[in-house]
């Protein structure tokens, strides 16, 4: 890779569908796989569209069970442009041999490309040379460009340009059972002599598509007349154009589609839509300069620069994530009432819905593009009603919102799922996630601080965060005996706990006070007052009324935030849920030398007929969420408020042990790892995000990149750099920084935008530079260790940063204890084991490290 090109040399059938999903092409609105123009869906090969929030509902039978399910559609394949010499078979995958392939995805203007020599069937060679584009400037626009070139030989060729709305969904191989055909075409038509159309509708939904498709012929500059062929086919409507080939003369095809939906604003009826776009729409090479001139305004509004010392990789792979990143929502989503998907618009895992991995993506868009994620949180705020209708289903009050939520907002979560080690449909409680509506919460109230958008809070922000302090108000119990409130039947952001230990499968009734959940609630609930007070008081006593929350139901709200039961074992050690510490240690050396790769232990402990339940492990990050999402004086601020002990030494302690008990299952483990660590141990921070930032490049996960990018793990090595790195923290109307380099990293510049400033920020080993660029706004006041300067628009502040004390790191060498190299040691010799010190953990005085940047200024 170059900083601003991905490249891929040579054909892997084995590496193709991961390569079409990473070369995905899109612009908020549709997104298109990076699959070949002649290709079809074959187990290789996996031609896919997708639209934004383009949901279809289907009902499977499975066993003895009947399940509906929710997927984004794939939608019709605009892409096909494919040859045949004479009356050959056409030159498909399946039938070519590749002597040549190169492909490459430019970063800078969103533009694919690939080049390929093949050989037919009967040996005659052909390069063909391949360009595309999903237009940043009209979201409705894509194209693509084939350039035909005979090695060797001349003579008769037909070329087939189609739309095929014969698709299904077929992108995820667990799914193959599951009802996958969405779509029922409504008309094909040839429209004039260049152009075709394709109407579609998405059965359950009704939702009509319409894609027109017209395709034009050159010699150089030169306009080709050639016999054309309308082709109508079940569910396809096609050309086929006659071609005369001369012997390294090459031929280019230029296919240009318009794609419009019913629910687009501005739109009277798709069809004409799309035929009035199409009309508008230029050549290529017009549709590619404005185009490139948007992706040119994302970059000067959105790039991170890094300059790490021999590893130049570091700042390609993240071009590439934020790429991905500002491809699936843009300007184009603004009006769209869609979420962001952990897997973008890239593939069909998850199936497209919205999940809490939008709690690793806002903080970017807020600090970059808050009109975004104010329109993201205004998803979640028009499905308020249906969380509504769940509360009051379970017997609860407020808004509970579903795990997973597609169209509508219910939940969407499966009943039943496969197990592909075993074989097996097993039941799926994963709903019982109930800390989603904490993250809706969060998102909300980071987005406050960020931007101090009133109007947002005033008209929606509120409302949300109170329909969820209700719910959680609703689910807490009083328990005498331990003078506190409890949360039951719940599940942690750790997935592998579902129950207690003999619980049997489909049984599970949840967990008692996860400590993530807790913890996140009573934070929730002090927030939520605070909201009641920063509120006009007409507007609070008007949503007050609304909502019926009276005086008694705010005097619990804060009761629950002093007394929610929040488990601690010996050693400060943070127990993920009430009855952790009875569990057992689990064989970590056992498993790996038995089947190398235990990310999914649920799936080999399911088909050994064990239960994680019984087990001391993790599928990912539960208690360690803590960490990463709230700094050390604001944990301390909700210990001590819930009346229990802190100590900065308890943050440490816990990444320790809770590490050595995480098998890693999701790639945003791995970011969220880093993140904690990346102020106790720098090199083992470093190689967690660098394993992080490879997750999709190098399918760390083994298999699941071709079922769409992990956008939630590239918004957070994206986040990492951006907030961890700077250390930046909006809190109580200081924006403070306290940078914290890896050692690897020389210099880092990075913009972002805080209460109406744009603020360019450079960090290096030594120095932090803050300038706000000129503009009319009030002041703001930023900080760096308690120098606090007060900013206007055209103003520059540098600090110079203070390093490590010697003194300070032998006085405390006892609360800086590093990870082993092998993660499970400390469970071979019992739970309350301490692991050695390691060299690497004295980088800086931990209680510093960890409290220092957080701490009020004032």
């Amino acid at each position: 890779m170059g900083e601003w090109e991905h490249i891929q040399e040579g054909y892997e059938p084995s590496l193709q569908a991961r390569r079409e999903t990473l070369t995905t092409l899109g612009n908020g609105y549709v997104a298109t796989r990076g699959a070949w123009c002649n290709a079809s869906a074959d187990g290789i090969h996996y031609p896919g569209t997708y639209l934004a929030g383009g949901y279809g509902r289907l009902r499977s039978q499975i066993d003895d069970h009947e399940i509906e399910n929710e997927d984004l559609v794939n939608l019709p394949n605009w892409l096909v442009l494919v040859l045949r010499l004479d009356d050959g078979p056409w030159l498909t995958p399946a039938v070519i041999s590749i002597t040549e392939y190169r492909q490459v995805l430019s970063l800078r203007d969103g533009y694919l490309s690939r080049m390929i020599r093949i050989a037919a069937p009967d040996g005659r060679k052909l390069q063909l040379q391949e360009e595309r584009l999903v237009s940043m400037d009209d979201p409705h626009i894509a194209a693509i460009k084939l350039t035909v070139t005979p090695e060797g030989w001349s003579g008769r060729a037909t070329l087939r340009s189609a739309i095929d709305g014969g698709v299904t969904n077929a992108g995820v191989p667990r799914y193959a059972a599951l009802a996958s055909r969405h779509l029922r075409t409504l008309e094909t038509v040839a429209l004039d002599a260049e152009t075709v159309l394709l109407r579609t509708q998405i059965e359950q939904s009704r939702r009509e598509i319409v894609l027109a498709a017209r395709t034009r012929l050159f010699a150089g500059h030169m306009s080709l007349n050639a016999a054309r062929t309308v082709v109508h086919l079940p569910d396809l409507v096609a050309q086929d154009i006659a071609l005369e080939l001369a012997d390294g003369r090459p031929v280019s095809i230029e296919k240009v589609v318009a794609i419009h939906t019913e629910r687009d604003t501005a739109t009277s009826e798709p069809r004409l839509a799309a035929v009035d776009t199409l009309a508008r729409a230029g050549d290529v090479a017009t549709l590619r300069a404005a185009h490139s001139e948007a992706w040119a305004d994302l970059w000067s509004a959105c790039s991170i620069e890094i300059q790490a010392s021999g590893d130049a990789d570091v700042q390609a792979t993240l071009n590439l994530h934020l790429f991905h990143l500002l491809q699936t929502v843009s300007v184009h989503s603004v009006d769209l009432d869609i979420g962001i998907p952990p897997r973008g618009w890239t593939g069909e895992a998850y199936r497209g819905h919205i999940m809490w991995d939008e709690l690793f993506i806002f903080p970017f868009l807020s600090l970059r593009q808050p009109v975004l994620a104010r329109a993201l949180l205004l998803y979640r705020y028009r499905r308020l009603g249906a969380a509504r209708r769940a509360a009051r289903e379970a017997g609860l009050r407020g808004a509970m919102f579903p795990w997973q939520s597609g169209s509508d907002g219910r939940e969407e979560s499966q009943r039943i799922h496969l197990n592909p080690v075993s074989g097996r449909w097993v039941p799926d409680v994963s709903s019982r996630q109930r800390h989603i509506g904490a993250a809706v919460a969060f998102n909300v109230w980071q987005h406050w601080e960020v931007t101090r958008d009133r109007e947002f809070l005033h008209d929606y922000g509120a409302e949300l965060m109170f329909s969820i302090a209700q719910f959680f108000s609703s689910l807490a119990r009083w328990e005498a005996r331990e003078e506190r409130f409890s949360i039951a039947g719940v599940m942690g952001p750790d997935e592998f706990h579902t129950g207690t230990p003999d619980a049997k499968p489909g049984t599970e009734t949840g967990l008692t006070d996860n400590a993530y959940t807790n913890a996140m609630v009573s934070w929730l609930m002090a927030r939520a007052l605070d909201v009641l007070a920063v509120l006009p008081p007409d507007r609070a006593e008007a949503l007050c009324r609304r909502l019926r929350i009276d005086a008694e139901e705010r005097r619990r709200w804060d009761d629950i935030s002093r007394t929610l039961a929040l488990p601690i074992m010996e050693g400060g050690i943070i127990a993920q849920f009430r009855g952790y510490e009875a569990l057992a240690e689990f064989d970590w050396e056992g498993y790996e030398a038995r089947y190398g790769a235990i990310e999914r232990l649920d799936r080999i402990l399911e088909n050994e007929g064990a239960n994680p339940n019984a087990y001391r492990l993790s599928k990912q990050a539960d208690v360690l969420m803590l960490f990463y999402l709230f700094s050390a004086e604001e944990l301390d601020e909700i210990f001590r408020r819930l009346g229990y002990a802190f100590e900065p030494s308890m943050i440490f302690s816990n990444i320790h042990y809770y590490i050595a008990r995480t098998s890693h299952g999701s790639t945003l483990s791995w970011i969220t790892h880093a993140w904690v660590m990346a102020r106790a141990d720098r090199s083992r921070s470093w190689a967690l995000f660098r394993k992080a930032l490879d997750s999709d490049v190098s399918d760390l996960q083994g298999g699941t990149t071709r079922e769409g990018i992990h956008l939630g793990a590239m918004a957070g090595t994206i986040d990492m750099v951006q907030r961890c790195w700077t250390g930046l923290e909006p809190r109580a109307n200081v924006l403070t920084l306290n940078p914290c380099l890896p050692h690897e990293v020389d210099r880092l510049r990075t913009t972002v935008r805080y209460r109406g400033h744009t603020l360019d920020i450079e960090v290096t080993q030594e120095l932090l530079r803050v300038s706000s660029r000129p503009f009319t706004e009030h002041p703001i006041t930023i900080a760096y260790r308690g120098h606090v300067r007060e900013m206007s628009p055209g103003q520059h502040f540098e600090f110079a940063l203070v390093g490590p004390r010697e003194s300070d790191r032998r006085a405390k060498a006892h609360d800086r204890a590093a990870l082993t190299q092998h993660d499970r040691a400390k469970v071979e010799h019992g739970a309350d084991a301490v692991l050695p010190v390691t060299e690497e953990a004295s980088t800086e005085p931990l209680d510093e490290a960890l409290t220092d940047h957080t701490r009020d200024p004032r």
